[in-house]
């Protein structure tokens, strides 16, 4: 049984530029939904409303709420365990990878980037969520099939 419907991914991108809003939208909008919010506060409302999105791509450097913070309320959200959160930023230290690495993030993609790039990278992180979920769902079925197994030998 296939769980996954093939429709237009949702990416929900977190960035104060509008500049590189548009930009990734532009990039992007012909294979995926794009839902562009303006800072981490944004992303978080819009996530409490609506938990419908197949991936997050968040900026490090924003105002208010940095990207690091908003990572960390969007995992403690709890709604969206399955959706990956990759960081899409101008930002190219080694401490900053190795930390968005150390925390669960999906992906640490570098501005400026290509179009081919970005699209690669996002279809590698979809790919790789969607093989996860599958092994997860795999398991979850498995155990349950074998406790109703060991129920029924019990009860015989």
């Amino acid at each position: 049984m296939n769980i996954f419907i093939n429709k237009k991914k949702r990416i929900l991108v977190v960035d104060d530029s509008e500049i590189d809003l548009d930009l990734v939208e532009m990039m992007l909008q012909d294979k995926y939904n794009i839902l562009p919010t303006k800072s981490g506060k944004e992303a978080l409302d819009y996530l409490l409303h609506y938990n419908n999105v197949d991936l997050i791509l968040l900026d490090l450097i924003m105002p208010e709420m940095d990207g690091w913070e908003t990572f960390s309320r969007i995992k403690d959200l709890g709604i969206i365990n399955n959706v990956p959160i990759a960081f899409l930023t101008s930002v190219h230290g080694i401490e900053e990878q190795n930390h968005a690495k150390e925390i669960g993030a999906a992906d640490y993609i570098f501005k400026p980037y290509t179009k081919e790039e970005l699209h690669k990278r996002i279809k590698a992180i979809i790919k790789k969520n969607k093989n996860h979920i599958e092994r997860k769902y795999f398991a979850e079925t498995m155990y349950k099939d074998t406790l109703e197994d060991k129920e029924d030998i019990c009860a015989a």
